[in-house]
C-alpha cells in the first residue's frame, strides 16, 4: 500500500511493527496522519508533485490513468505525467510507457519508442 504523505510503500509487516510501537493512524515512515479522504490524499500528492518528487508524479499519473482519487480516466494526462516521471528517472514510469507504446493499448503503436522505454 502506498502512503500519500511520503510516497513510501508500506508492507503489512511494517504496519504491524508500527502498531506494536503504538503508532496508529499515522504513517510508519514519516509519522504524518493518514489522509481522511481522497481530497486530502490528493493534496498530499500534489504537494510532493510541486517539489518534483518522481514517485509522486508517477503515482499521480496512475490516478489519472485508473480514475482514482475522484478523477475520471484521463489517459493523455497520465501519459504526460509518466513521461515527466520517466525523464526524472522513474523506472516504473518507463515500464508503463514502454508497454503502452509497444502494444499500442491506448496510444498509437510505436514499437521502437516502447522498446526504448523498456530498456531503461
Amino acid at each position: 500500500r502506498m502512503n500519500a504523505c511520503c510516497m513510501k510503500t508500506v508492507c503489512k509487516g511494517c504496519t504491524l511493527a508500527a502498531q506494536q510501537r503504538g503508532i496508529y493512524g499515522r504513517c510508519p515512515f514519516c509519522r504524518s496522519p493518514h489522509p481522511s479522504d481522497d481530497a486530502s490524499a490528493l493534496a498530499m500528492i500534489q504537494k510532493r508533485v510541486c517539489k518534483r518528487d518522481v514517485e509522486a508524479i508517477y503515482q499521480l499519473g496512475n490516478q489519472y490513468f485508473h480514475g482514482g482519487l475522484g478523477f475520471t480516466n484521463d489517459v493523455p494526462r497520465a501519459i504526460e505525467l509518466w513521461t515527466e516521471a520517466a525523464e526524472l528517472g522513474s523506472l516504473d514510469a518507463h515500464y508503463e510507457l514502454g508497454h503502452m507504446y509497444y502494444r499500442g493499448d491506448v496510444v498509437e503503436e510505436d514499437k521502437p519508442r516502447g522498446i526504448r522505454h523498456l530498456q531503461q
